[in-house]
Formats: C-alpha cells, sequence, structure tokens
C-alpha cells in the first residue's frame, strides 16, 4: 500500500523569492528595548529629549516662515515627523523634522505651483523614499560625490541668508520672489523702507549667538569672573536659540519697539492640535509634481543618510541601517502633509545637540516631539510677541554653521575636475535650483570619471626594457606553474603590447590607434593583459574589431595571460574561438611559443604553408 503524499506547505508559507529580496521593515527602537530598556537610560533620553525639544521651537517656526508657510506648519512637522522618524527609524540619535536646506526648495516649490500640491508632493516623495528603502537603495546615496554635497549645501546656505535678509533689514515687502537674481532686486527697490530697529535686534540675535557658542562649546574653560563651578555648567547647557528668543522679545515687547513681529505677520499660533484633512490628489496634478516629488525625495534622502553618519561618528552604538532610515522618513514624509506639514528630513544641529545632551535611544527623539507639543499647546500664546528679525538673526547662525565655507579655500588643492564640479554645483544651486545643480554635478563627475579612468588605462610596447614583471592571475597559471624571473623577448616580426588598467567605452581609442604602431614586417601581435583588471561589452568590441584589421593586414593575434573577468567576457562574447587555436595563451611565455607557429624566429617571416591571420 503506497503511503499518502503530504503537501509540502512550506512552499506556501515561505515568501517569494523576490520578497526576500526586500528589506524587511525592522526599527531600531525595537532593538534597544530588547536590549534591556531601563530606569538609566530613560532618563538620559528624558533629558536629552526636552533639551532638544527646546532646541527645536525657535527652529521650527523660522524654517517654517522662511520657506513661507504659517509658524505652526513647522511646529507640527517638527512634532509628527520627529516622533515618526525616531520610532521608526534606523539612527539610535537622529532627530528629524523641518531642516533648513528644504528652505530654498518649499518656497519655489509654493511659488511655482502652490501650497495644495507641496502637501501631494511631499506625500508622492514620501512613497519615493519609502520605496528607496524597501528596495534597499539607502547605500546608493553614498555615491554622490562629495564635492556635490558640499557645492549645494553651500548654495543652500547663500539662498538661505538672501531670504532672512528682509526680516533682517526689516524691509515693507508683501511677497519675495523665489528667483535669487529676482529676490535681489527687490530687496533693493525697497531698501528705503529699512528698519534700523530689527537690524539692531537681529543683528544682536546674531553675534550672540557666535559670542554664546564661542563661550560655552564643549571643552571651554570660562573665565572666572563670569560663571564659576556649578553655574558655568547649568548655563553651557542651555541652548543659545532659546537665550536670544527670550530675551530679545522681552527687549522688544518692554520698549514696544517697532519691528514685526509673529502675530502681526501671521496672527499667532493655534493652541490646539492639528486637524486632519485630505489633500485634492488627482494623477493629472501627480504627474505634474514630478520634478518637486524628485526634488524633494533626493535631498530628504540626502539629508538624512548623511546625518545619520554624523551622529554614527558621534556615539558608540551600532552604525545606522540606511534603508531602514529612508522607510521611515518616507512613512513621516506621507503621513505630515495630512496635518498640513511640510517636508521633513534628519537635521544635523538637533542630532548634534541630542547627542551632547546625553541621548542613547531612539527615545530621545520621541521624548523631543513630545515636550515640544506640550509647550507648543502651554506657550502657544507668547510666540505672538517673537520679533521676526530675531528668527531671520537664528536662520542667519543656522546657515553660517551649515555652509562649508572653509572648502572654498581649500579649492587650490585640488585638481580642476573637483573644483568644477563644487562651483558649477554651488553656482547652480543659488542660480537656478538644486535638482538642475544636482544633475548637471552628477553629469560634471561622470563624465571627469570616465576622462580620469581612461587616462589610467594603458597600452605599453614591451620591450627588454619595458617588460613588467609577468605576474598573471593564478587562475590563468600554465599546467607545469613554470614562470620565469624575465619575460622572454619577442622574436623578429612579433610585437608585444601590454595592457594596464580598465578596458571600458572612454578607453577604447587606444585600442582603436595599435594598428598605426605596428612596426613594417610584423606578423604576430601579443596583448599581454595580466595587468588588465576588467572589460566591458565595449572593450570586447574594440578588441574584435582590432583583430578584424590585423586580419586584413595579415596579422596573427594572441592575447595571454588574461584574469578572470576579462577571461569570462572574452568567453561569452566568442572572442576566444575568434581568434582560433592558440589565440589565448595563459602566459606570455606560451604566447610567444605560440607566435613561432606563424613567424620563422630567425627571418621574422610567415613559414612555409602558414596562414599568420588565422
Amino acid at each position: 500500500m503506497e503511503t499518502p503524499r503530504v503537501p509540502n506547505w512550506s512552499i506556501f508559507l515561505s515568501k517569494p523569492a523576490w520578497l526576500q529580496r526586500l528589506h524587511p521593515f525592522h526599527p531600531r527602537l525595537l532593538d534597544t528595548l530588547r536590549a534591556g530598556y531601563g530606569r538609566e537610560r530613560f532618563l538620559a533620553d528624558l533629558g536629552a529629549g526636552a533639551t532638544v525639544g527646546i532646541v527645536a521651537l525657535p527652529l521650527a517656526m523660522a524654517f517654517a516662515i522662511a520657506s513661507g508657510v504659517k509658524p505652526e506648519q513647522g511646529l507640527y512637522t517638527a512634532i509628527i515627523a520627529g516622533f515618526l522618524i525616531s520610532a521608526l527609524g534606523g539612527s539610535a540619535v537622529q532627530i528629524g523634522g523641518p531642516a533648513g536646506a528644504f528652505i530654498v526648495i518649499i518656497y519655489g516649490i509654493i511659488e511655482r505651483y502652490g501650497l495644495p500640491n507641496l502637501l501631494i508632493a511631499t506625500m508622492l516623495a514620501g512613497v519615493l523614499l519609502f520605496a528607496m528603502g524597501l528596495l534597499k537603495l539607502g547605500g546608493m546615496v553614498r555615491y554622490i560625490p562629495v564635492s556635490i554635497v558640499i557645492g549645494f549645501t553651500n548654495g543652500i546656505a547663500v539662498l538661505i541668508a538672501l531670504s532672512q535678509l528682509r526680516d533682517l533689514f526689516g524691509l515693507r515687502i508683501d511677497k519675495m520672489p523665489a528667483d535669487f537674481f529676482a529676490q535681489i532686486r527687490t530687496l533693493w527697490a525697497h531698501a528705503d523702507s529699512f528698519n534700523p530697529w530689527a537690524f539692531a535686534l537681529g543683528m544682536v540675535c546674531l553675534v550672540g549667538l557666535f559670542v554664546w557658542m564661542k563661550l560655552f562649546k564643549p571643552g571651554t574653560i570660562l573665565p572666572t569672573q563670569l560663571v564659576e563651578g556649578r553655574s558655568a555648567r547649568v548655563i553651557s547647557r542651555v541652548p543659545g536659540p532659546i537665550v536670544a528668543l527670550i530675551s530679545l522679545t522681552l527687549v522688544s515687547t518692554l520698549f514696544n519697539l517697532p519691528v514685526e513681529t509673529i502675530g502681526s505677520r501671521f496672527g499667532g499660533i493655534p493652541q490646539a492640535l492639528p486637524a486632519f484633512e485630505l489633500p485634492d490628489f488627482t494623477w493629472a496634478t501627480a504627474k505634474q509634481l514630478l520634478m518637486p516629488t524628485l526634488t524633494i525625495a533626493l535631498l530628504g534622502a540626502i539629508e538624512s543618510l548623511l546625518c545619520a553618519r554624523v551622529a554614527d561618528n558621534m556615539i558608540d552604538a551600532p552604525r545606522h541601517d540606511p534603508n531602514q532610515e529612508l522607510m521611515a522618513q518616507g512613512v513621516a514624509n506621507f503621513v505630515v502633509p495630512l496635518f498640513g506639514g511640510i517636508p521633513a528630513t534628519g537635521t544635523i544641529a538637533r542630532t548634534v545637540t541630542n547627542v551632547r545632551a546625553g541621548a542613547v535611544s531612539p527615545v530621545a527623539g520621541m521624548v523631543h516631539a513630545l515636550a515640544l507639543l506640550a509647550i507648543m499647546l502651554v506657550a502657544a500664546p507668547l510666540a505672538m510677541n517673537v520679533p521676526l528679525a530675531v528668527l531671520a538673526g537664528i536662520l542667519l547662525f543656522v546657515a553660517w554653521n551649515m555652509g562649508e565655507w572653509h572648502e572654498f579655500a581649500r579649492l587650490r588643492h585640488f585638481k580642476l575636475p573637483y573644483r568644477s564640479v563644487l562651483l558649477g554645483t554651488f553656482f547652480l544651486t543659488v542660480i537656478f535650483d538644486l535638482t538642475i545643480a544636482v544633475e548637471v554635478g552628477l553629469l560634471l563627475a561622470c563624465g571627469f570619471f570616465i576622462w580620469r579612468m581612461s587616462q589610467l588605462f594603458q597600452v605599453e610596447r614591451v620591450s627588454a626594457d619595458t617588460a613588467p614583471p609577468p605576474s598573471p592571475s593564478p587562475s590563468m597559471a600554465s599546467a607545469s606553474g613554470d614562470f620565469q624571473d624575465t619575460l622572454p623577448l619577442a622574436e623578429p616580426g612579433v610585437e608585444v603590447f601590454s595592457f594596464y588598467g580598465t578596458l571600458f567605452f572612454g578607453a577604447v581609442g587606444k585600442v582603436e590607434s595599435l594598428p598605426d604602431r605596428l612596426h613594417a614586417g610584423t606578423r604576430v601581435v601579443v596583448l599581454e593583459m595580466h595587468r588588465l583588471i576588467s572589460v566591458d561589452t565595449s572593450g570586447v568590441d574594440a578588441l574584435v574589431q582590432l583583430h578584424r584589421q590585423l586580419q586584413r593586414r595579415g596579422v596573427r593575434l594572441i592575447v595571454a595571460a588574461l584574469n578572470e573577468q576579462p577571461r569570462s567576457l572574452l568567453t561569452r562574447s566568442g572572442f576566444d574561438t575568434l581568434l582560433g587555436e592558440h589565440g589565448v595563451a595563459p602566459t606570455l611565455a606560451a604566447a610567444l611559443e605560440a607566435a613561432h607557429l606563424y613567424v620563422d624566429p630567425l627571418s621574422g617571416r610567415p613559414p612555409a604553408g602558414s596562414t599568420p591571420a588565422g
């Protein structure tokens, strides 16, 4: 009697192969809680989160106002996105929220497409960010050259500073344009409305922040006549922007200075939670928002992963998971617009503050969001008196710290490709926009990379003076393993050329010109390839064309000492078959021995009855 067959249910219960290739959704918070999260760690995160929440208050409002939206929209973004990014992200200490890098992007999108379409583009960017993480593309962001990152970061810093000149000078301008030159013309046209009180507040704020940073940065020894002992430690923990915001708001209110405030421009901040509202989405609108969506997603990915890498270098913890971080950024940017928020990403300034305040886990970021929510619900009416010139001073300070200005001074130490990419990206960011700057920067970087790689590839004639040591790949070793200390010299009528580097589409010209370098009477050409790292299909095609040219001249082609990758591709392409018998040799010695079949060693002419062209 046959034993009944039992169905293999594991086939149906196991994940499909395509699903296994996706990145699992595994927030860092789960690892933190499983590792044992006790009272001591919670207290450390509680203190750090509360500190960052205080720092985030003026920054969130300032970023929102500079982006062309209401201050509460920046607070909503910092609260909702900050909580989600910490709870779902792949970094232990990263803080998410509205970022200075988005100011220019958001302002330009609102000017061109309107606020409702900004919310839709942000949601679409969230979907794209989540897909990037799911498909394990987080590591791809690291391939963006540092010259491009520095170029657009400095460019954005310049644009942030320019956008704050209206409030710094107290100019009466209803609406600032998004274009760089149009902004300069508008500022100049309204120069007669200069407000000295606003300028004084803004400059005191800016200078005070620099002084505060200098006095109370980590490791600074304060003069004993200023503060002593415990007082110095307490004061050093107070964020400079909060000191500037509170003190200068009090000065402005007590002396009733004639400056514009949050209340006079926006009517204050709602003392309530944001309302849930679905944007009016259509497929036709989504197609028009392709470029804004790509811009938000690209900048969000770059900023968040750069911030996470900075945080990794500051803490003693496992490195961040870039794919999980992108998925968290995607969720946050999809959810935030449903409550009227703006694009969010990882923020370096708040993340560094979080680390220095003693954060040890993502719980600190969640506490930061809750602390900010509590402050907004309790102290929202007080924000009406905050002068916009003070927020402008804070943003100018952020812009200065955001830019890597020393890189311009270091340009003289680098060659033309690096200078061109960095300066090109910088000026295109300032004059046009980030998308064009990154696209052109990547094209320039790729072009220069191809040029450099093509210069590295060399085709050298091998002689007694120039012969390289015979060190072919072990996989290409002859069966006897008989390698000599010196290369055998080529016989008359035989020429040897050594390939060095990578033979790809940008370097094929050096192979195509090889027939013009042959001496009269050459009957066999040997290509010694033990220093050839790799070949692409264009390189194979160049070798095929070389073989045909030599064949028409009656010259035999032999390749020798191939490494694994070139040998595999030449075999798969059929090139070794095209060369025929003795066309591929394991060593240069074997190739020269095979050349004797086609050249008389004494005369350098083909032996009687031979067909050297194969």
